[in-house]
């Protein structure tokens, strides 16, 4: 059951990728919204890797490949911070703009990488896992509950999805981030790992949305 999963969000994170990329010239490429695509890159990698490891088969090869999820985790979700932000220079907020604000969300952004690398990766062992079908690596040490990266990285998500909701009356990016944060908080009674990161998909869709309307307003007001 969830090596289906594993593949179909494989498959979405790929349709929305190139989703993203239709219609998007060289000029909109080097925004701070861009880094999305990072992130879905990331995404395509952790979902496709934990969906085919059965196949790959318990060894040396797989868990190298199951690290590599745990580091592009570590150095790519903090560009959330960045999407966040530029989605809020992007929609013509004043102060989003100034030099202060970028260099902030560049500090911030750098530092939630160190706190995840020191405290989830830096030292991380793993141990294989084959549940509901599907064969991974997972950290040896028992969970205690979200990485302090994934809660301060929530935070940005919300209260810049809040100011451009009211700032430009587009609710889309706001309604992912608290579907995403709700989803990651309530425990769901299914036989499945997998169930939950459609949450994370529906996330990352609305951003995708998010960005290519922003596209879509700035070409309006050209």
């Amino acid at each position: 059951m969830d090596t289906i999963l594993y593949l179909f969000f494989t498959g979405a994170y790929i349709a929305l990728f190139i989703w993203g990329l239709i219609g998007i010239n060289k000029k909109d490429i080097p925004k701070w919204t861009s880094f999305i695509y990072l992130i879905i890159l990331a995404l395509i990698y952790d979902n496709g890797i934990i969906g085919i490891g059965k196949w790959i088969g318990e060894g040396p090869l797989l868990e190298t490949l199951n690290l590599m999820r745990f580091w592009t985790h570590a150095f790519l979700t903090p560009l959330l911070v960045l999407f966040a932000i530029g989605t809020l220079k992007e929609s013509g907020i004043a102060w989003a703009e100034k030099k202060w604000v970028s260099l902030v969300a560049i500090i911030y952004t750098v530092i939630l990488i160190g706190i995840e690398i020191w405290l989830e990766t830096f030292q991380l062992t793993l141990k294989a896992e084959e549940e509901y079908g599907v064969l991974r690596y997972v950290s040896a040490e028992e969970s205690s509950g979200p990485p302090v990266m994934i809660l301060l990285v929530t935070l940005i998500l919300i209260v810049a999805s809040a100011i451009l909701w009211k700032k430009t009356k587009w609710v889309i990016f706001f309604i992912g981030a608290v579907v995403m944060t709700i989803g990651s908080a309530v425990p769901i009674d299914v036989d499945s790992g997998a169930v939950t990161n459609a949450f994370e998909l529906f996330l990352l869709f609305t951003l995708v949305w998010t960005k290519r309307r922003l596209i879509k307003d700035k070409l309006h007001s050209d």
